[in-house]
């Protein structure tokens, strides 16, 4: 029993020590420091996931309303590499995505991105194929980086980036999602239509395949991971 007790507790804390932040911006492989461009996030002690995807905390998972205001705008140009760094390895197995909203009237304005206006710029989907089930290989990183698109018009923006944690993701509200805006002014732009256009909440279900699914134990039939929201904006 107390071998039993011991490997409990030990994986009881591998649990909680395998959350995350995302407080850390990169622009083209220089990492910027703790939450200098980044919103400071609820979790920024806790490290704890927006569970709820119709939950306002699904937009950025801001502290409060200083978090806009306290975060500067990092100028980017289109068409660079961007991304975000974690402070802690990623340990859980799951699905990364980023998104762009215009922020109007500006980046750091809590008015920005309230709107039906937000657009996916890129994801990573786990791979999959019936001799070896689902394949994360972006489990265990400690950062994720994607271009830019060249055609996005020029000005400021909240770029948001997220990983959907799968691995307690068989029950509704299992599925742990790491949360973290960045504000940038996009410079060199270009006359791109960016879409489908989706809000936050309301890109995501509770129920959508993507998100309630047991990666331990698929479906007969399955032919592979749908990923939640809009398609990627080929810009």
């Amino acid at each position: 029993m107390k071998g039993f007790a011991y490997a409990f507790a030990l994986a009881a804390a591998q649990l909680v020590t395998a959350h995350y932040t995302f407080p850390d911006l990169i622009v083209n492989n220089t990492v910027t420091t703790d939450w200098q461009y980044v919103r400071i996030t609820a979790n920024h002690y806790s490290q704890g996931p927006v569970t709820d995807v119709t939950s306002q905390a699904v937009r950025c998972y801001e502290l409060d309303s200083t978090s806009a205001t306290q975060a500067g705008i990092a100028t980017v140009a289109a068409g660079s590499t961007v991304g975000f760094k974690a402070d802690n390895t990623m340990g859980h197995p799951g699905y990364f995505s980023a998104y762009l909203t215009p922020a109007s009237p500006a980046a750091n304005s809590n008015d920005a991105g309230l709107g039906k206006t937000w657009f996916k710029i890129w994801e990573w989907s786990p791979s999959w194929s019936a001799s070896t089930g689902l394949v994360f290989d972006s489990e265990n990183i400690q950062q994720f980086t994607f271009t830019i698109p060249k055609n996005v018009p020029s000005g400021q923006y909240l770029l948001r980036g997220e990983q959907i944690a799968l691995h307690v993701a068989s029950t509704t509200g299992g599925a742990q999602l790491y949360i973290g805006c960045a504000q940038i002014n996009i410079v060199n732009g270009g006359n791109g239509s960016p879409g489908p256009l989706v809000s936050f909440p309301g890109a995501y279900s509770p129920t959508d395949p993507g998100i309630l699914i047991n990666i331990y134990n698929l479906p007969a039939g399955y032919t592979g991971y749908q990923a939640p929201g809009p398609a990627v904006w080929q810009g």
